[in-house]
């Protein structure tokens, strides 16, 4: 199938990841080469949803010459905070906020606009609706991104790069603060299921250990680790930590009431009448760092690099995994392909069925060869494996 004279959208799913612009880039080129009209959509689905927010409307035509938008600045179509258009917050006639299904209205807009297909850059929870909507009739084609790199189906989501190149220039800092004052730096990053960023970053640094949510953390064994490392000349340690590891033979004392559920016990005291605040950042950091220093007896100070890696300008890597992405769902429409996701399989590009990509989470496998190298440096993963 031609697209010739079609006219495809491109949208931008929730949450912001360095150097979006360069899959519109590519999709645009690549569109335009072969004669058919690119609009953009702004802020997810909003746009045409609710084109009456925008002085100029919420559809932004793309010149296909785009060769000039500079990857390193903000997307040029936003991003909205939530995408589903199966439910989208409305207030109701009794002013309260309700949750609509306005999937049939956004197909239906498609439609009024001429929009024949719609290139979508997102992550897992974006698949998922994009797979709803397809099942509907709309014609999609999406673009894996993830920093965390957990979309399954794909060796490398976009985003990835960026975030693992930045996480390694924090850990490399980490260790040097953590040398000079001779202490144990425990340092988050980002990985709420799965440990891809924690260990690739941390077989950089060549950290003493790596705790990914796929390896249950027993601190007793981290804590023998570090105590073995810590002998002769080296007299600091570091610890990377995934923000889902997960701690198991905890004793009581260690486990803590969090704030929010002291604010739902009868007996609460302290600060459970304060405002909550549901922050996860910083957690696991600290619970690993307090674990350590209460059986090594060495002073520990917990870091948290988190979502910081989201800002900044994307890797050279990034610039043209994301250029050829978006080339790559052009590629899919010019073959009739609908319903799926580009994949970056090294070294070719696929599509794979959207119905194959999404419910799934891309994890660390035992047999990784990550987790091998790791393993021959010397990192322990948590408890012997």
């Amino acid at each position: 199938m031609n697209i010739d004279r079609r006219r495809v959208a491109i949208m931008v799913g929730a949450g912001y990841i360095p150097g979006i612009n360069a899959v519109v880039a590519g999709a645009a080129l690549a569109a335009g080469k072969l004669g058919c009209e690119v609009v953009g959509i702004r802020d997810g689905f909003d746009g045409i949803l609710h084109p009456e927010k925008y002085p100029n409307g919420g559809l932004i035509q793309i010149d296909p010459q785009v060769l000039n938008m500079d990857p390193n600045t903000s997307s040029i179509l936003g991003q909205s905070a939530r995408i589903d258009p199966f439910n989208v917050r409305t207030i109701n006639e009794l002013e309260m906020v309700e949750e609509v299904d306005k999937s049939d209205e956004l197909l239906e807009k498609f439609k009024a606009e001429n929009i024949d297909t719609v290139i979508s850059i997102v992550g897992g929870r974006g698949l998922s609706i994009l797979y709803q909507l397809h099942k509907k009739g709309l014609n999609a084609v999406c673009v894996p991104r993830s920093i965390e790199n957990d979309i399954a189906s794909t060796s490398v989501s976009f985003g990835f790069n960026t975030a693992l190149t930045f996480t390694i220039e924090m850990l490399d800092r980490a260790r040097l603060a953590a040398k000079a004052a001779q202490k144990i730096a425990v340092v988050e990053v980002q990985g709420e299921e799965t440990g891809w960023i924690a260990l690739q970053a941390g077989i950089a640094v060549a950290a003493d250990a790596v705790l990914i949510p796929e390896v249950p953390v027993d601190l007793k064994d981290v804590a023998t680790h570090l105590k073995n490392n810590m002998t002769g000349k080296k007299s600091w340690g570091l610890v990377v930590v995934a923000q889902g590891a997960k701690l198991i033979n905890q004793s009581k004392k260690e486990e803590k009431v969090s704030s929010l559920k002291a604010s739902l016990s009868p007996l609460a005291t302290g600060d459970s009448n304060s405002e909550y605040v549901i922050q996860k950042s910083g957690q696991a950091a600290q619970a690993v760092a307090e674990g350590l220093q209460l059986r090594v007896a060495e002073e520990t100070f917990p870091m948290v690099i988190g979502p910081w890696v989201r800002g900044g300008a994307p890797t050279a890597v990034d610039r043209q995994l994301g250029m050829a992405y978006g080339a790559g769902a052009v590629w899919a429409l010019n073959a009739g392909k609908n319903g799926v996701m580009v994949a970056f399989v090294p070294p070719e590009i696929k599509f794979v069925p959207l119905a194959e990509a999404i419910n799934k989470v891309r994890t660390v496998p035992a047999d990784s060869l990550f987790v091998k190298i790791a393993q021959s440096l010397g990192i322990f993963l948590g408890r012997e494996l």
